[in-house]
């Protein structure tokens, strides 16, 4: 049956209280959380003084695909966008792995927040973290729960309550680092970005790339989206939400680069006599920016870093509780999961998802017992999920070129094939061990979600045609980074053989994204097929829709 070209989804029992500034807040302090505090030590370690080129080039990559974000949140403004943008396009199936990662992504942010805190926390409580081993011990684990557990506790408030205690946090959140740029430029050593007589670039290119998510980089940009998470319950969010995406990745690129600027800048020279890939003092690993501010001789700001370690990273924990369960909600409207997930009290939370948040955030903090093991699995599921926007943004072009788009990315039908091969380049210099436990977790996902969707008796027709592209895709990013050159920098874990030589890789993972981007361009769902799966959602159904 064909449907109206007017019809639009809808969300059921959320509330739209989160004004431009709110919705502008939510993206950043997602931004600005535990990636300040720790991306710029293990960005100078892996790079040197080039880590200011990283930021640059992390921040140009992130706008890209945030303007996709733009687009798509302002055309559909649903929660949980990341979830369900590329369920209208191509169907369930392929759905079901941009949702999963989604969720993944969404649901580890917490844990690592929690980790950021402990570590910084341990200055003054010693016990909550071993420097030795770089991870928590079990006091620092219990306090980890409880960090979480009022994380979840905060986030049951109405949202117009939790926007006003979100925006105070936030405004604490940019001044902060802000305050720290201005107050290190006086404290500078130029020599320092060349220290050691290992030059500007000491890691060349393949140091260079590698260090974007492996330094934490990308990680430090994720949350951006954020916004789109929460659309269903933004004001006016055809003009609020895509502005409220790009100013949040603006103020962010900015803060970073002048972060990872003033890091390097203000350590003393001796810290640094053998170059910036050789520091070791344990302060400064434990606690980077706190740690170079008491050595510069400003201990009152080294005392307002670590109160800030306390305040930035629980911001960023607090926002992404709420994130999690507003894609749980979103990948319940797909009915991909139990419709409980959507199930949304009084105030318009979606409870379920909140306790759910919770208790899966909890079984990744025993797998991975500090910041920088977390890392890199984070970074791979968010750039997966990124990868959703540029397909989903091109394929809407030719379904419902007539749909009103408030933003509308320029050059679209360029830039959303290179933004489609740059979010692939990023998987691929993840490593393969983030690559092969990502493929790991999708199959689990996939197991998951399939067993739950075998008992929905309105769940949404297998569109298998639509995903031809999608197993070729993941596993041939599996199979170019098995054979390629970037490891990921386990010991222990599968590694790559190296068989590809250096550039040559990356011309194929280029080449090859390209492959798929077009080929699923090809096989999208036809536009009747993709309007239907969004009339499912709109709001002549929202009778059947959960909490409702």
């Amino acid at each position: 049956m064909a449907v109206a070209t007017e019809t639009r989804p809808a969300d059921v029992g959320l509330k739209r209280e989160m004004g431009l500034i709110g919705a502008t807040w939510a993206s950043e302090t997602s931004i600005i959380g535990s990636g300040w505090l720790f991306a710029p030590l293990t960005a100078a370690l892996l790079v040197g003084g080039g880590a200011v080129v990283d930021w640059i080039i992390a921040g140009v990559i992130i706008i890209l695909l945030a303007l996709c974000h733009a687009e798509l949140g302002g055309m559909y403004p649903v929660s949980g966008g990341t979830a369900r943008f590329p369920h209208f396009a191509f169907g369930s199936v392929a759905g079901i792995g941009f949702g999963f990662f989604s969720y993944v992504q969404a649901v580890t942010i917490a844990p690592i927040e929690c980790y950021a805190f402990i570590t910084y926390a341990s200055y003054y409580w010693p016990s909550l973290f071993n420097a030795n081993t770089g991870k928590i011990t079990g006091t620092g684990l219990w306090v980890t729960v409880a960090l979480m557990a009022v994380f979840t506790a905060v986030n049951f408030l109405a949202m117009r309550m939790f926007n006003r205690v979100n925006i105070v946090v936030t405004w604490w959140k940019v001044a902060i680092p802000v305050l720290t740029i201005i107050v290190l430029l006086f404290k500078f050593h130029p020599g320092n970005f060349t220290a050691g007589g290992a030059g500007f670039f000491p890691g060349g290119i393949k140091g260079l790339t590698a260090a974007l998510p492996v330094a934490g980089i990308i990680f430090a940009y994720s949350g951006f989206e954020q916004a789109d998470q929460l659309a269903g319950e933004i004001k006016n969010p055809g003009r609020n939400l895509p502005r409220s995406i790009i100013i949040a990745v603006l103020i962010g690129t900015v803060i970073y680069t002048g972060l990872q600027v003033v890091f390097i800048g203000a350590l003393p020279p001796a810290q640094v006599g053998n170059g910036l890939q050789h520091i070791t003092n344990p302060l400064v690993i434990a606690g980077p920016f706190a740690a170079v501010a008491s050595l510069a001789g400003l201990a009152w700001l080294g005392h307002l870093l670590r109160i800030d370690a306390f305040v930035s990273p629980s911001g960023t924990g607090l926002i992404y509780t709420t994130g999690t369960s507003r894609i749980s909600y979103g990948l319940a409207r797909n009915r991909y999961v139990p419709q409980i997930f959507g199930r949304t009290d009084a105030r318009g939370v979606p409870w379920v998802g909140l306790i759910f948040a919770f208790l899966f955030g909890l079984l990744f903090l025993l797998p991975f017992p500090s910041w920088r093991s977390l890392v890199g699995v984070i970074t791979g599921a968010s750039v997966l999920m990124y990868s959703g926007a540029p397909l989903s943004l091109a394929a809407f072009r030719s379904q419902v070129p007539e749909a009103d788009r408030p933003y509308r990315l320029p050059a679209a039908a360029v830039l959303t094939p290179i933004a489609f091969v740059i979010a692939d380049l990023l998987i691929y210099w993840s490593g393969f061990e983030v690559v092969w436990k990502l493929g790991i977790v999708l199959v689990i996902g996939y197991v998951l979600i399939g067993i739950s969707m075998a008992f929905d008796k309105d769940r949404p027709p297998l569109d298998w045609k639509s995903a031809v592209w999608l197993p070729v895709w993941l596993l041939g990013m599996g199979i170019i980074s098995w054979q390629g050159q970037y490891s990921g920098g386990a010991v222990a874990a599968p590694v790559n053989t190296n068989h590809i030589p250096f550039w040559w890789d990356m011309v194929i993972v280029a080449g090859f994204s390209l492959v798929i981007f077009y080929w699923a361009m090809a096989t999208k769902l036809p536009r009747e097929e993709m309007m239907n799966l969004v009339a499912r959602q709109g709001a002549e159904n929202v009778e059947s829709a959960p909490g409702s």
